[in-house]
């Protein structure tokens, strides 16, 4: 299904989308995709920072039993791959590890809606909630499904990732939405993906760990949170569309 042009929609409309999609992440993370020890919820507070969907590690997996994806037998692809070899400014003495009730927190979905890049001040709390998350260890796949504004015209990874360094980042014409996957850890390393209204959305990567990944579910629950979405409101964003 191709990514929808959520302009044409008022920002409420977005949210109540952006919530279906979190939750239909969380529904197909849970039936399977995540290895036995790993839970997905949704709207957990994690400290400072509030994510769409958080996945904990309920146990350590026994040896030789991870579950996910071997970084070193499949290494994720993307049309940019970053790596932050020297940090712009040093961590913190204590790295804050985050926990949850039910375990602790290895990696967070975000779904940008409007909001987080209608003004200046929302634009740098979002950037410094991603920070914080990768600061603490935790992995991080951000998803953009509007246009650079002002505020961030080369998009929102290169806003993110000018907290850790300073690496060029420009999208492709016509391709102006982001998907990037970020694996904390002594190297930071950035899997980015420009998108295009019409586009399928891409087969990104979820960190559980510096060692295993998983593939996020994007599309399949992008397609069953459209098929819920309102019928009226359906016709309005598809009228972009021959």
């Amino acid at each position: 299904m191709p990514v929808h042009d959520w302009t044409r929609v008022e920002a409420g409309a977005f949210h109540d989308f952006h919530q279906s999609w979190a939750m239909e992440i969380r529904y197909a993370l849970n039936a399977g995709l995540l290895p036995p020890g790993y839970i997905a919820m949704v709207e957990q507070v994690t400290g400072r920072p509030i994510p769409d969907v958080v996945t904990l590690q309920t146990r350590e997996p026994k040896k030789g039993s991870e579950g996910g994806i071997a970084v070193t037998e499949a290494p994720p692809t993307a049309r940019v791959i970053s790596r932050i070899e020297t940090l712009t400014y040093a961590k913190r003495a204590d790295r804050v590890v985050i926990r949850h009730g039910y375990g602790t927190v290895v990696a967070v979905i975000e779904i940008l809606s409007p909001g987080n890049k209608s003004s200046h001040s929302a634009l740098r709390s979002f950037v410094e909630k991603a920070a914080d998350i990768l600061n603490q260890g935790v992995n991080l796949l951000v998803i953009d499904l509007f246009p650079p504004t002002p505020r961030d015209p080369q998009g929102i990874h290169k806003a993110i990732w000018d907290e850790l360094g300073d690496e060029p980042f420009e999208a492709p014409p016509g391709k102006p939405l982001i998907v990037a996957s970020y694996l904390a850890g002594e190297i930071p390393t950035a899997y980015v993906e420009s998108v295009g209204i019409g586009d399928p959305l891409p087969s990104a990567p979820l960190f559980l760990s510096e060692t295993r990944y998983i593939r996020a579910p994007l599309e399949a629950a992008y397609q069953s949170a459209w098929t819920r979405y309102p019928a009226e409101l359906r016709a309005i964003i598809e009228r972009t569309y021959p």
